[in-house]
């Protein structure tokens, strides 16, 4: 099978060209797969972060769940649209994966903040961190009719860390129900179970993800800040942290900001815990920065660059994703190393 994740994006055919190309497909021609598939990969990536939270998990899942398509296809007998059973196999295929990979996390989930800077702060890879999520080609607008919540919203960091807190059934089912727009029998389909368990999965994820997001959305809270406001405060964000200007930056923060930076587990809540880790560690401890603003979870986010002698240059170091309130960076979560940065297209290095 030819390659098939691709970052285009386009409106499925329903009839015509899609009938002519499944036909082919069904006879083994994989180009007429890949012609069938590529109209729905990104919002099938998506799917896929939405369940695992993870980006690298995502090209995983969805390489495997194209994979398992292509060899199942001479199934697919047309009772239901060729987005429903690729979204079948995408989220059986996620369910696989959260059986063996179990859920990602912040630090916030792992244990109280710090009071004081923790000098020395070791990264824990026994943990499986949450990461970020590029917002290039993330879809405006529910996916389905019957869909409550935007695109955008559904990778928001708040929104994806409750995902992790909930079982494998119960996040597929919320996901399918609320963001995509599938019916609880057809979702109950997918997941070969029936439409009273599915309503029963979305009750308790409901009330979970109720009590850990924000009733209020960061996409709500940037359509009212205003774009040039955005703007100003990533801006700022990055001019503080390149001339070590503590004061600029607190008058950045909410009194109760949060920071946090996997994966490192120590965390920090409030100004006076906050300023204490930014005067010590990024503004003073840590050498000459350099920025690029990008967007990640639907949210503002910042490539961060750090000074390297031997490299003569500075090298991509962590993805900030600041979630805003009123104007003002309520949490900054910096998601360490270089990795990331491909997905959002941000250099490798800067002079």
């Amino acid at each position: 099978m030819s390659e098939v994740f691709s970052t285009r994006t386009a409106e499925p055919a329903v009839q015509g060209v899609e009938d002519f190309d499944l036909a082919r497909a069904r006879d083994g021609d994989d180009d007429a797969f890949t012609r069938l598939v590529r109209p729905l990969q990104r919002e099938l990536h998506a799917h896929c972060y939405r369940m695992l939270g993870s980006a690298h998990d995502a090209d995983d899942a969805l390489q495997e769940a194209l994979l398992r398509a292509w060899r199942g296809l001479a199934r697919f007998e047309g009772r239901s649209s060729l987005r429903s059973w690729l979204y079948t196999v995408a989220t059986r295929t996620c369910l696989d994966a959260v059986e063996t990979r179990g859920r990602r996390a912040l630090p916030v989930d792992l244990g109280p903040s710090s009071d004081r800077v923790v000098v020395g702060d070791v990264p824990l890879t026994e943990v499986a961190w949450l990461g970020p999520y590029p917002d290039a080609g993330l879809a405006d607008g529910p996916a389905g009719p019957g869909a409550r919540y935007e695109q955008r919203e559904a990778v928001e960091l708040a929104f994806v860390a409750a995902l992790q807190h909930l079982p494998g059934n119960q996040r597929a089912a919320l996901l399918l129900f609320e963001v995509l727009g599938f019916s609880a029998a057809e979702i109950a389909a997918m997941m070969d179970t029936s439409a009273t368990s599915v309503n029963s999965a979305l009750a308790r994820a409901r009330r979970v993800v109720a009590e850990r997001v924000p009733s209020l959305t960061q996409q709500r809270t940037l359509r009212r800040i205003g774009d040039a406001r955005v703007r100003e405060v990533v801006a700022g964000y990055s001019a503080a942290l390149e001339r070590g200007d503590a004061d600029a930056l607190v008058a950045l923060l909410t009194e109760d900001v949060t920071w946090s930076m996997p994966p490192l587990g120590h965390w920090y809540r409030g100004i006076e815990a906050v300023t204490d880790f930014a005067v010590r560690i990024p503004l003073t401890g840590c050498g000459s920065w350099r920025h690029l603003p990008t967007g990640a979870n639907g949210q503002p986010g910042v490539g961060c660059y750090l000074w390297d002698d031997e490299a003569g240059a500075h090298l991509g170091w962590a993805v900030d994703v600041l979630t805003l309130r009123g104007g003002r960076i309520a949490e900054v979560t910096s998601f360490l190393g270089s990795g990331h940065f491909a997905g959002f297209g941000l250099p490798d290095a800067l002079p």
